[in-house]
């Protein structure tokens, strides 16, 4: 199949091919149609699948190549709002769409817009309205309350991870940004995972979807899942060794709080690794610097909270390490999708105390996984 099957004009089939993407993938195929023709959807698709591609390209096309409505020009408010929980992500899709459009006749305005940076730039920014918002929720109200942004006709909203934006964190949030959106609007979900809790909270937000693909088994098979016993006390030496051994240009390692994440990244540095850690606490321009870093690869190991876990695209990522679990299932399947994306093989390596036991049982369950436990003497993995 060819994107100019799925209803896509010429334009944006030459923009697509600009960026060298040719041929659709499945999650692509499965949703620009319906997309195109006006439907909401849910769609789950597992991480590394075309996700972005699969929402920009009927939002674009709709707006960009096919315009018709008061709100596709700039100087009417915004045509199109696109929802991400993390800032990273949020940078990450707006390149996507800034990328299309380009290529396109006529370039959209893009604008994205999240916390940890001043708030007055991305007022001027919105001066004059946009083609595509692409926001966090916070930051979203924050404008909105600065009469910054107008959703008078707005066309489409889109929930990127959908599942972490309908969660208990942004419930609240959700709501209030709902309340200021049009109701005649064509609505988008896309996710990875989707739990029951999220489904229960689909009616204020969808009108009578299209529920499209399903939850995969995690990482589509592409992607080997490993565990080691290591006493709590020694992983950090278990880590580096792990490192040291193998020939792993880039590894991407979790812990569960950011003193650990710091930790962890100070005493590999301190050995000889180049590491740097990634969360919450560190300044916005930290955090994009060490994300350019890592995938420059001038640094070979990042340290990271699960602030990374969502969406986050680093190509050629050999290995991610969970030197603690996360605190649910479905966070260990989003952490080990920044591996074996595109298709391509990687390693979930997972360091297990006796007290995190339990924690790989249920993962195993819910994930419905098997994930070898390797016990002290046999053989470390290999990616």
């Amino acid at each position: 199949m060819q994107f100019s099957e799925l209803g896509l004009s010429p334009a944006f089939v030459a923009a697509l091919a600009g960026l060298d993407i040719l041929e659709p993938r499945p999650v692509q195929a499965m949703a620009i149609p319906p997309a195109l023709a006006g439907r909401d959807l849910l769609v789950l698709s597992p991480t590394g699948s075309g996700k972005t591609i699969a929402f920009a390209s009927p939002v674009l096309e709709a707006v960009v190549s096919r315009p018709g409505e008061a709100g596709d020009r700039a100087g009417s408010g915004i045509a199109a709002l696109v929802l991400v929980p993390t800032r990273e992500l949020a940078v990450q899709v707006a390149s996507v769409f800034e990328a299309l459009g380009d290529r396109l006749p006529r370039r959209p305005r893009v604008v994205v817009v999240h916390g940890g940076v001043s708030i007055n730039p991305q007022m001027l920014a919105l001066r004059g309205g946009a083609e595509v918002l692409v926001a966090t929720p916070g930051r979203l109200l924050d404008l909105a309350c600065h009469n910054a942004v107008r959703f008078g006709n707005l066309r489409f909203l889109v929930l990127d991870e959908a599942d972490r934006i309908l969660d208990e964190g942004f419930r609240a949030e959700l709501a209030e940004v709902l309340a200021l959106l049009p109701k005649s609007r064509q609505t988008l979900l896309f996710s990875a995972t989707f739990s029951g809790t999220a489904a229960e909270l689909l009616g204020p937000v969808l009108q009578n979807p299209l529920r499209l693909g399903e939850e995969a088994p995690p990482h589509g098979g592409t992607v080997r899942h490993e565990a080691y016993a290591v006493a709590a006390e020694d992983k950090g030496p278990f880590l580096r060794r792990l490192i040291a051994e193998n020939g792993w240009k880039r590894v991407l390692v979790f812990a569960s709080s950011n003193r650990r994440v710091d930790n962890v990244a100070r005493k590999l540095n301190n050995n000889g690794i180049p590491a740097l850690a990634l969360h919450g606490d560190l300044s916005q321009a930290a955090r994009t610097a060490g994300l350019e870093e890592f995938r420059e690869g001038s640094i070979r190991v990042l340290v990271a909270s699960d602030l990374a876990s969502r969406g986050l695209d680093i190509m050629g990522l050999p290995c991610v390490i969970n030197y603690e679990f996360p605190r649910s299932p479905l966070d260990y399947v989003h952490r080990g999708g920044r591996t074996g994306r595109v298709d391509a093989e990687g390693l979930v390596l997972s360091l297990v105390a006796p007290e995190d036991e339990a924690m790989l049982r249920v993962i195993e369950k819910k994930s419905k996984l098997r994930i070898p436990l390797r016990r002290h003497g046999e053989e470390s993995p290999k990616a």
